[in-house]
């Protein structure tokens, strides 16, 4: 029942102003920091990590500026669940279009970090190619439907959830659909390898270069950056990767994780810090959460 007046609530948020939604985003944020205690010590330890030559008052602003992003990121999907796709598009500067247009139609990973731009962008994307990607169930599954359909309300979006694997993954990129693919969390190191990010080993899945090598896939990463007040988004796509796969899964790993570290150190406030990143440690380190 919560859940359904949340989702009445963030429908009615719609049909505000985008300045007014964005306000609404911060405040939410705000509110969000004082009350997930959980939330803000997970965020505060992965800054610490991250960032060992902030003082503490300065890790606490970004971290607070974290939320308040955050709450943005949550509130503005009201516009990309509900608005028109014309709307939607208004708000959404576009640098790099020419490395999307390449690879549109033909197998590629579009590398999408876990920054909380990162719903917009998607939607940019579904407005302008047929895409597969993978899901994660939520603990509500009134959610988790709602989810589904959003995510796939522009042209032929194949979703499907983690326990299903690779192979429609595979199907659909080898059919010319690009896989939009957010390869930063932690999922262990069964299908990975503990490797540097920021300096700390952090479980990092090798599966881009596999992937790439099995479908002759190229990896263009794409970023999506919240702008202050009602300026909207700004969506960059970078060019392919040159020699990628390179035939070292580990190399091609520290790779990605050096290029995440750059795209983080341009605007670290609007990255996911409040995700466990450093959950699983190498056998014999201490646990940081």
């Amino acid at each position: 029942m919560l859940a359904r007046l949340g989702v009445f609530i963030l429908w009615l948020i719609h049909f505000l102003p985008f300045r007014a939604i964005a306000a609404i985003g911060n405040g939410v944020g705000l509110l969000l920091y004082l009350l997930s205690a959980e939330r803000r010590r997970v965020g505060a330890i992965n800054l610490k990590l991250c960032f060992p030559e902030l003082g503490d008052d300065a890790r606490k602003k970004l971290l607070r500026d974290h939320f308040m992003m955050f709450g943005r990121g949550l509130i503005e999907r009201s516009i990309l669940w509900w608005s028109s796709a014309e709307y939607i598009r208004s708000l959404i500067r576009v640098e790099g279009a020419e490395h999307f247009e390449a690879i549109k139609d033909k197998p590629a990973i579009l590398l999408t970090p876990h920054f909380v731009g990162m719903d917009a962008g998607g939607q940019w994307i579904a407005q302008h190619a047929d895409t597969v990607c993978m899901y994660a169930n939520q603990k509500n599954r009134y959610l988790t439907e709602l989810l589904l359909q959003k995510r796939a309300r522009f042209r032929n979006q194949r979703l499907y959830s983690r326990l299903q694997g690779l192979r429609p993954i595979l199907k659909g990129m080898r059919a010319g659909m690009p896989f939009i693919y957010p390869p930063d969390q932690d999922q262990g190191v069964k299908d990975g390898a503990f490797i540097p990010f920021f300096g700390v080993p952090a479980a990092t899945m090798t599966s881009v270069p596999r992937i790439a090598q099995m479908t002759g896939a190229k990896v263009v990463p794409s970023i999506t950056r919240i702008l202050p007040g009602n300026a909207g988004y700004v969506l960059t796509f970078y060019p392919a990767w040159d020699n990628y796969p390179s035939g070292d899964d580990i190399a091609d790993a520290r790779r990605m994780n050096a290029f995440i570290e750059d795209r983080i150190r341009e605007m670290p406030e609007q990255y996911f810090w409040l995700h466990k990143r450093f959950k699983n440690r190498p056998e014999g380190e201490e646990r940081f959460y």
